[in-house]
This record gives structure tokens, C-alpha cells and sequence, in this order.
């Protein structure tokens, strides 16, 4: 029986990769943020249900948890950062305090999450570090900027962090969603005011739009759940998980969008090198 952390199982993704593991027999730690939810999460399994309150955006709180969960529950096999929300608005129209919100729960209280239970898993010599980022991690819509940039930002930490950990026996799994079916596009996101009506022919489709779609994604969430769980016991689990196949062709074609950039201007690219520097070696 495994143990697993993760963070914001109240409800959408991180309740269903609970219940999933929950089914599957192993021992969950989840985080949730309103005490009312801590007996309903405890039912689903009792005596392997274990509810925490917390805050991701509380970095001492986070390792205070995470020290409690190792010493109170046992070590942490698996961690599953995904405490996380939308913020949805044209960059213009976005309050910068909105944007450093964003920040400081998608990309810090992921950073915290992570930094808190590596210590352990290095001394271990074995662990597997996910957190949730998007679509929106490999790729970018208008109106998304907030969002778009904090889970970029999330990508970039997990790249860097897969390659530190990688001769200890520490995975890293970046989990990149498409549309699930949950109350992210709902009562789960923030909607910044509309107020340049400059952007109304580009955006206000895309808002009305992205509500109407909420309810009716094309994801399944405890199909996410059952994806998620069928890599843990792999030798060499994936890097990138992305899931769903609007995640697989947005991705796609944003990548293809980058790779024609890097070809057509390669020449250009090149022609700022000193002749004779130094050319460094890639990890």
C-alpha cells in the first residue's frame, strides 16, 4: 500500500485521483481548505482516508504538514500537487494583484508542496514527485494569460527539478489536462472585469463560449484518475502526461507553431554566436 499526498481534493481532478487511488487500495493524505469537508473526504475510506486542512499558499504550513504526514501516516510514496484555480482575462484588463494570486497558488503552493516532501524521498532514494498543469502549460489562448503563464511556469520548475532528482530514484510527472468535466470553468475560476471594449470582438465569444462548454467537457475525471494511477508502478513513467485529445492536438499545433519560428529564423539565431565561445552542453 502506497501513501499519496495530494493537494485540493475538495472536488474536480484531485478529488476524482483520490477516489481512484482510494478504489485501488492505497492510503491517501489529501489537503482541503474548509473543515467541512474533512469528515465527508475521511468516509470514503476509513483508517486510509486521511484529511488535512491547509493552505498552499502557506509555505510554512505546507512543510509543517508534510513533516506531520511523514511522522503521524508514514513516508510519502507519491505527491500530486494540484491545488490549483483559473483566472480567466485579457492580460490589459487583469489586476496585477490577480496575476501574483495566481501565482501564489499555482506555481509557489506547487513549489512548496514538492520542496517539502523532496528532502525525504532523496534520503529514501525512491518517490514520485506530479503536479497538475494544464494544456495551458505547453500552450496559450487569449484571454488565459494569468493562467497560461503560471502553469509555463510550473512546466519550467518540473523540467529543471526532473533532471536534480533524477540519480536518486525520484520521478517527475508532469499531469497536462485538457477540458475536464469540473467546476474548474465554473464556480471554481475568476473572471477579471471587462472594461477595454476594444477586445469585445475577440473575447467576448471566447468567454461566452467557455461558459457554455462548462458541464459538457469532453473529459472524463476518473478516467484522468485511472490514467494517472496506471503510471506509478512503471520502471520509466512519463515526463509529460497529457490527457485528453483536446490537450493532444492544442499541444501539438503550438508546438508546431514553435518548431516553424526555430527553422525559419534559425539563421538569425545563429548569427550571434562569438565564433570562438563556448558552446554548452545539453542535460
Amino acid at each position: 500500500m502506497r501513501t499519496i499526498f495530494i493537494t485540493g481534493v475538495s472536488s474536480g481532478l484531485g478529488r476524482a485521483f483520490a477516489t481512484a487511488a482510494l478504489e485501488a487500495g492505497e492510503r491517501v493524505v489529501g489537503t482541503l481548505r474548509k473543515p467541512d469537508d474533512v469528515a465527508p473526504f475521511e468516509a470514503l475510506a476509513p483508517g486510509r482516508a486521511h484529511a488535512r486542512l491547509l493552505d498552499v499558499t502557506d509555505d510554512a504550513a505546507v512543510f509543517r504538514t508534510v513533516a506531520e504526514v511523514e511522522s503521524t501516516v508514514g513516508p510519502i510514496d507519491v505527491v500530486i500537487a494540484n491545488a490549483g484555480y483559473g483566472v480567466e482575462g485579457i492580460f490589459e484588463e487583469t489586476a496585477l494583484s490577480e496575476l501574483r494570486a495566481q501565482f501564489a497558488t499555482n506555481v509557489f503552493g506547487v513549489a512548496a508542496t514538492l520542496q517539502a516532501a523532496l528532502p525525504a524521498m532523496r534520503e529514501r532514494r525512491a518517490g514520485h514527485l506530479m503536479a497538475v498543469t494544464s494544456m495551458g502549460g505547453l500552450m496559450a489562448v487569449p484571454g488565459m494569460s494569468a493562467y497560461c503563464a503560471s502553469k509555463f511556469a510550473v512546466e519550467g520548475l518540473l523540467e529543471s527539478v526532473r533532471k536534480e532528482v533524477a540519480a536518486f530514484g525520484i520521478h517527475v510527472t508532469a499531469i497536462e489536462p485538457g477540458s475536464f468535466r469540473t467546476e474548474w470553468a465554473g464556480r471554481s475560476m475568476t473572471r477579471a472585469e471587462r472594461t477595454v471594449a476594444d477586445y469585445d470582438e475577440l473575447f467576448d465569444p471566447i468567454r461566452q463560449a467557455r461558459i457554455n462548454a462548462s458541464g459538457n467537457q469532453l473529459g472524463d475525471p476518473a478516467k484522468a484518475a485511472q490514467a494517472v494511477l496506471s503510471i506509478l508502478d512503471l520502471d520509466e513513467p512519463p515526463a509529460h502526461l497529457v490527457l485528453g485529445s483536446d490537450a493532444l492536438r492544442l499541444i501539438s499545433a503550438a508546438r508546431d507553431a514553435v518548431d516553424d519560428d526555430i527553422r525559419r529564423w534559425e539563421t538569425l539565431s545563429r548569427s550571434t554566436d562569438f565564433a570562438d565561445g563556448a558552446q554548452l552542453a545539453a542535460n
